[in-house]
This record gives structure tokens, C-alpha cells and sequence, in this order.
């Protein structure tokens, strides 16, 4: 399978013109993920973007409104493919606690890189996500944004998990925040692990996150 037959569809409010529709396009989200990951979200620029790849500023202007609509795409492309992963994994599961299982390895485990989809880097994306991503919604413009719908993919993700829960005990208080918790602790897990390893017990080589986070799901569904 190729980049050109999965296609992940992303809200068209979050560019001005769909970045898969041409080669500059996807030169722009390539290159653009790289650079992010590599200079941090503050220090990249339009400008820096279009010297690496040769191209004028103004031609990544007519794909993306400024670099904050850029990350918010990258963080629905990215939930969108966690949700495309999902629906295949969980499609032909009738046990709702093997679903859930399913639903929160993939959520906690350390991300491969799918071929899928040629142009982007899920490993490289997957570290945005976990270090950059908070960004795309802790801003003074957030209640507007989501309004528009710029986090709707992320929210699907969470519902479709919760469902799984409340599939388990429909009498569960918390399925939002239980599922939330998971994401976001798997991530912070992660960064910690990489960059201040003291706030972990993560062990290189061992699934101890994803261990925790299945842990913690199944007592807190006991009560």
C-alpha cells in the first residue's frame, strides 16, 4: 500500500489548499514535521521552512493560513491515522475488554513508522504530538477553534475509546477524563522518559507504560 491510496481526511478549514493534492504539498508537511521536530515549534518558521525546500515563503502561505493552523493539521493528520489504526484493529472484536485492550495499546505503545503513508514520518510525528501538540490548543483562541471543529478528530478518538468503556461498565462515572488521563500520561511518560527519566520508572526495552495505562484502565473500571 502507498501514500497514494489511503488518504486521510482532514477538516479543509485548517488549510487553503489540501497539502496531498500535490507534490509541493506533501514536500511542505515532510519537510515541515522534520523541522518542527528538529528546531522546536517556537523556533520554526515559514521562511526556514521554504529554504529548506527551495520554495518561496508565499508558497507555503497558499497551503497553510500561519504555522498554527500547520500544527493543528498535523495533529488531526495525526489522530486521524490513530483512528484509522483503531477502526482496523477493533472492527471485527465483539469483546468489548479485548476492544479496550486493543484501543489502549495502541494509545500507549511506542509508535512505528506505517508505510502506508510515504510522505509522512509517524515516529518523527508521533514526538510533535507528544512534545508540540499541547500547543495547538492552549491558546487564547481555543473555545473559537473548537467552534470550528480543529479538534474534532482528537475528541473521536476519545469518544470512540469511551465507548468502549462504557461498553464494560455503563455505570462508569468517568469515561472522558479515564481516557484523556491515558493519552496525555502516555505522552508526558514518554517525554519524561527521554528527557527527565527520574519522573518515570520506564525501562528501555519493556512495555512499562503501556503496562500502567492497561493497569490503571482495568482497576479503575473495578470500582
Amino acid at each position: 500500500m502507498n501514500d497514494l491510496q489511503v488518504h486521510m481526511a482532514i477538516d479543509s478549514n485548517l488549510y487553503f489548499k489540501d497539502p496531498e493534492s500535490s507534490d509541493l504539498g506533501k514536500k511542505i508537511v515532510m519537510n515541515g514535521i522534520k523541522m518542527i521536530h528538529e528546531l522546536g515549534y517556537e523556533s520554526f518558521t515559514f521562511k526556514k521552512l521554504g529554504a529548506q525546500i527551495h520554495s518561496n515563503e508565499s508558497s507555503i502561505y497558499r497551503y497553510f493560513e500561519s504555522k498554527h493552523t500547520f500544527l493543528i493539521y498535523l495533529v488531526n493528520w495525526y489522530w486521524s491515522w490513530i483512528e484509522f489504526k483503531l477502526e482496523l484493529l477493533t472492527t471485527n472484536v465483539s469483546s468489548a475488554e479485548e476492544k479496550l485492550d486493543k484501543a489502549v495499546q495502541l494509545l500507549t505503545e511506542q509508535v512505528k513508522e506505517d508505510d502506508t503513508f510515504t510522505f509522512i514520518n509517524q515516529v518523527t510525528l508521533n514526538k510533535i504530538i507528544i512534545a508540540e501538540s499541547v500547543k495547538a490548543y492552549h491558546t487564547k483562541q481555543v473555545d473559537k477553534e473548537n467552534e470550528k471543529g480543529f479538534y474534532k478528530t482528537y475528541k473521536r478518538v476519545v469518544q470512540r475509546v469511551c465507548d468502549f468503556v462504557l461498553e464494560i461498565n455503563p455505570q462508569f462515572k468517568f469515561p472522558h477524563m479515564l481516557v484523556s488521563t491515558i493519552i496525555e500520561g502516555a505522552h508526558h511518560q514518554r517525554f519524561f522518559s527521554e528527557h527527565l527519566p527520574s519522573l518515570t520508572d520506564f525501562e528501555e526495552g519493556k512495555n512499562n507504560i503501556v503496562e500502567f495505562y492497561k493497569q490503571l484502565t482495568k482497576d479503575a473500571l473495578k470500582q
